[in-house]
């Protein structure tokens, strides 16, 4: 594997506050990636909702999301750190659930910020090997995820009943929100009412499951007509809409623009 295939090659690390430049929704609204992803907030407070399951963050709290999972957090002014985005093509052992990790030793937090500090600077330099030094260092910051991880408190490891199925929600959502399915089909996949899959939704992240989907589906809409040329026509297809008129009547709701109107502003 050469310097240019390998995956530290296609790791990006970014300042919290530029992940929002465009617009606040781009980190608020639910979304996944499809590739890893490390926040580690070095200041300001907020919440943040991943797999359906809402909690408070604060400074250095590390946050470890897998790829195709669902979240969004909020990113005021006040709020900085940074996001690793560690490659589509990442095969390093990284955990396959979510990790909110509360990082109180000093020694940890200096550990994580000097491993990032270091990356950073093998990013932004040319040095010969510089893939190979990248995809090392995401190496050592598996293990440090790992280490971390191992010394969290049981009750944050082990979710309950009601953050278990917003968990199932949230998975079931991210795969299939461009089906123009609603809660009620959502709901009868999991084998529960509507009723109940919302009020579970409201004790996980203190949103019903209709406010949930709906965040998806817009993020996903703003994202298409933002970077992509997709005639609006097709970006209501692509999301299940039964149509464009009404694509554009739910998205002016929700935004205050049409999404022409959106897009130009953008």
């Amino acid at each position: 594997m050469n310097d240019q295939q390998s995956s530290g090659s296609a790791a990006r690390l970014i300042a919290i506050p530029r992940l929002a430049a465009g617009g606040r929704w781009r980190v608020e609204a639910m979304r996944s990636v499809s590739e890893p992803l490390l926040l580690w907030f070095t200041r300001g407070q907020g919440r943040i909702t991943v797999g359906g399951v809402t909690r408070g963050y604060g400074t250095h709290n590390a946050i470890f999301i897998p790829a195709g999972t669902m979240h969004g957090f909020e990113a005021s002014q006040h709020v900085f750190g940074s996001a690793l985005f560690f490659g589509a093509d990442c095969d390093l052992p990284l955990p396959t659930t979510a990790q909110h990790l509360r990082i109180r030793e000093t020694a940890a937090q200096m550990e994580l910020t000097a491993l990032l500090d270091t990356m950073q600077r093998e990013m932004d330099g040319a040095k010969p090997g510089q893939g190979r030094a990248v995809h090392h260092h995401l190496g050592l910051l598996s293990v440090w995820i790992e280490r971390q991880a191992a010394l969290q408190p049981p009750e944050a490891i082990r979710p309950d009943a009601a953050r278990r199925l917003a968990q199932r929600f949230s998975a079931l959502l991210e795969r299939d929100f461009r089906s123009g399915q609603g809660v009620a089909d959502y709901a009868a996949a999991l084998e529960v009412t509507p009723t109940h899959l919302s009020r579970v939704c409201r004790q996980a992240c203190g949103r019903p499951a209709s406010s949930l989907l709906q965040d998806r589906v817009l993020f996903e809409a703003r994202r298409l007509l933002v970077e992509t040329r997709m005639p609006v026509n097709e970006v209501s297809r692509s999301l299940g809409f039964t149509s464009a008129a009404y694509f554009t009547r739910a998205f002016q709701h929700r935004t205050g623009k049409t999404p022409t109107a959106f897009r130009k502003s953008v």
